[in-house]
């Protein structure tokens, strides 16, 4: 699998001679307006971050036979503007994708919630997605699908999560490779200090964590 990094939580995978990309939000308006080649669309929720749908549409116009795949509660802000969508909620799955040549690739969807800022503050459906039973890509939300997970996306900043917890999560999910999403927030500088400190706590848990900037690519294998 080949993974690039738009920015923040918007990725490209490129496997198995298909191209998924994910939760184009409000921190990469202008990189995904030239992406091509994209088969599945995978929005996790819909804070703007991660669901923008100005950036939905320019990438389905770039791309018309792409599928969109969320939960329920995206599906019905998608259905607001007549653009379908796969659901696959918590529990859920979906091959996806098939046509011209490709068995299409499996998505599978694992918890409900988004992790809460303070109060009710950040509350929505979100949902985890595991890609082709190898990538895990949580959203915003610290949920252990319980499944042998090879790649993991793993968020590093934010308002609803510390680094702590980030920490804990991949410990508990046991990737054998992570990277960090969720990050653009961060300022310059300050990036290279998260990514020594996640290799530092995760190398004794066997956990390879590696950097992925914006716009730069990496074969996981």
């Amino acid at each position: 699998m080949i993974i690039t990094k738009l920015g923040h939580c918007c990725l490209v995978l490129e496997n198995e001679g298909m191209k998924i990309l994910t939760d184009p939000g409000s921190f990469t308006i202008e990189p995904v307006k030239t992406v091509t080649g994209i088969n599945v669309i995978l929005i996790t929720h819909e804070h703007t971050d991660h669901y923008h749908i100005e950036s939905v549409q320019a990438v389905l116009a770039n791309n018309p036979g792409a599928t969109v795949v969320s939960n329920g509660a995206v599906a019905k802000l998608l259905a607001e503007k007549n653009i379908p969508c796969t659901v696959v909620g918590d529990m859920q799955s979906a091959t996806v994708g098939a046509g011209n040549g490709s068995a299409g690739i499996l998505i599978e969807g694992f918890g409900k919630d988004h992790a809460i800022i303070y109060g009710t503050m950040g509350a929505c459906e979100n949902t985890g997605y595991l890609v082709a039973g190898k990538f895990y890509f949580p959203g915003d939300a610290f949920y252990d699908p319980k499944r042998p997970i090879d790649v993991l996306a793993l968020p590093v900043a934010g308002p609803w999560m510390k680094i702590s917890e980030a920490i804990d999560f991949a410990k508990a999910v046991k990737p054998r490779v992570a990277f960090g999403v969720h990050d653009g927030m961060i300022v310059p500088g300050f990036g290279g200090f998260v990514v020594a400190m996640l290799q530092n706590f995760l190398k004794a848990d066997g956990v390879e964590y590696v950097a992925l900037g914006a716009g730069e690519s990496r074969t996981f294998s």
